[in-house]
C-alpha cells in the first residue's frame, strides 16, 4: 500500500469515529468535543507512522522512534475507538427496530438519551481500555505455572520443568530493559530448560542485536532452545538463527536433541527426553529448506525415550506433531488475542488461542506471549512466562 493510500485510509476512518461520536460529546461537553475532534485528526497524522515510522528517509533513530511510539499509540486507542463506535451503531440500530415496532416500549425521550450518553460512553471507555491495555502490556509478564500430565512418564522426569517464553517482539518498542527485566524472572524459576517459541524480533540483527543480548544470561539445567517464528523470516531468519547461536541459545530446525535428565558422571545414565523443534509453520514460503516437519524432528530420537517434547511456533502444527508421535507441544503465535475483541478471531486462523488443550494423545500448550506486537495494549489477554511442570498422569 503506498503512503498516500495508508494516509487516505487513515482520514477516513478516523472521520468515521469523529461523524458518529463528536456530536454526542459536543451536546454534553463542546469543550471535550472539540478535544475529541483534535485528538481524532492527530490520530489520523500518526497512525500510519506505526508502520512507516521506521522507514522514514530522514530524521534521526530517535525521532523514528518516537514516532513509531506515538503511531503505536494511536493505533491502540484508534482500535477501541472504531470497534466501540461500531457497536454502539448496532445496539442503536437494534433500539430504532425495536422502537418501530413498539413505540411505547422507547419513548422519544429515551431514544434521545440513549444516543446521547452511548455516544459520550465511547471515547470514555476507549481512552480507559487503551490506558489500562498500555500499564498491561508494559508490565513485565507475570508468570503462569501448568501441570501436564503425561501418561507413561518416568519417574525420573517427573516434576521436570520449563520455561516457556514467547512472542517477545524485540522492536520498536521493546528493548533491551525489557527483556532484562524477563530474564530475571526466568532465572529465578530455576527451570530445567527454557523454551523460546518464536516471534522474538521484528527487525534486523544489525539494529537489535545488543537489545537481544540479554538472553545469553539466561540459566537452566539443560540450557535454552528456540525455534523460529513467521517474524523472524521477516527479520532475516538466518541472520537471527546464527546471532543466537552466538550468545548460547540453541536453535531446532527440524530437529531434535536428547537431554539426560538427572545424569551423573560421564556416563550420561539419566531419564532421556527427546527435545524437538520444528520451523515455523508457513516458513516455506521463505525458504523452501526450512518447511515445517515434526515427522522429520523425530527421526532418530531414541526407542527407549519416555518424554517427546515438541517446539512449534504456530499451535497449527499440533495435528502433525500428534502424528509424529509427540506427546507434548509448546507454541505461541496467537497472543491470546493480545486485546479484546481480536481474542474471538484467533481461532478462525488456530485450533487453539491460549492454555493447555488436548489433540488426541498429544497435549497442546498455547501461550498468550511474553511481550506485544504492533500497539502496545493487553485487555483481556494478560502476558505471561510460562513455568510447565511435566507429571505422571493418574
Amino acid at each position: 500500500m503506498s503512503y498516500l493510500s495508508l494516509y487516505a485510509l487513515s482520514f477516513l476512518l478516523n472521520a468515521f469515529v469523529g461523524w458518529r461520536i463528536v456530536p454526542a460529546v459536543d451536546a454534553v461537553a463542546p469543550d471535550a468535543a472539540i478535544a475529541l475532534a483534535l485528538l481524532l485528526g492527530a490520530s489520523a497524522v500518526l497512525m500510519p507512522m506505526s508502520l512507516i515510522g521506521q522507514r522514514l528517509p530522514r530524521g534521526g533513530r530517535r525521532t523514528r522512534e518516537v514516532l513509531t511510539w506515538v503511531g503505536l499509540l494511536c493505533m491502540g486507542l484508534f482500535s477501541s475507538l472504531f470497534v466501540l463506535a461500531v457497536l454502539r451503531d448496532v445496539a442503536l440500530l437494534v433500539a430504532w427496530g425495536v422502537s418501530a415496532a413498539a413505540p411505547t416500549l422507547l419513548p422519544d425521550a429515551a431514544w434521545d438519551s440513549a444516543q446521547l450518553w452511548s455516544g459520550v460512553a465511547v471515547p470514555v471507555l476507549g481512552l480507559a481500555a487503551t490506558f489500562v491495555g498500555f500499564l498491561n502490556a508494559r508490565r513485565t509478564a507475570a508468570v503462569v505455572r501448568v501441570d501436564v500430565p503425561i501418561a507413561g512418564l518416568p519417574d525420573g522426569l517427573h516434576g521436570f520443568t520449563v520455561a516457556q517464553i514467547s512472542d517477545i517482539h524485540v522492536g520498536p518498542t521493546i528493548k533491551r530493559g525489557y527483556l532484562q527485566s524477563i530474564v530475571r524472572k526466568v532465572n529465578a524459576l530455576g527451570a530445567d530448560m527454557v523454551a523460546i517459541t518464536g516471534d522474538l524480533v521484528d527487525g534486523k540483527v544489525a539494529e537489535l542485536a545488543r537489545h537481544v543480548a540479554p538472553l545469553s544470561k539466561l540459566e537452566s539445567t539443560h540450557g535454552t532452545y528456540f525455534v523460529t517464528g513467521n517474524h523472524e523470516y521477516y527479520s532475516g531468519a538466518h541472520a537471527w538463527m546464527a546471532e543466537l547461536e552466538r550468545l548460547g541459545v540453541r536453535v531446532l530446525m527440524n530437529e531434535h536433541v536428547v537431554l539426560q535428565h538427572g545424569a551423573t558422571g560421564e556416563a550420561g545414565s539419566g531419564s532421556p527426553l527427546v527435545l524437538a523443534g520444528v520451523a515455523d509453520y508457513g516458513a516455506h514460503h521463505f525458504d523452501l529448506a526450512h518447511r515445517s516437519d515434526p515427522a522429520a524432528a523425530m527421526l532418530g530420537a531414541p526407542a527407549g525415550a519416555g518424554m517427546h517434547l515438541l517446539l512449534a511456533h504456530q499451535p497449527r502444527s499440533a495435528a502433525a506433531a500428534a502424528e509424529a508421535g509427540f506427546q507434548l507441544q509448546l507454541s505461541g503465535h496467537t497472543h491470546g488475542g493480545q486485546f479484546w475483541p481480536w481474542n474471538h478471531f484467533v481461532r478462525l486462523q488456530q485450533p487453539f488461542t491460549a492454555g493447555l488443550h488436548k489433540l488426541k494423545d498429544l497435549w497442546v500448550y498455547t501461550s498468550r506471549g511474553t511481550g506485544y506486537w504492533g500497539p502496545p495494549n493487553r485487555l483481556g489477554a494478560p502476558s505471561e512466562i510460562t513455568h510447565l511442570r511435566l507429571v505422571r498422569a493418574d
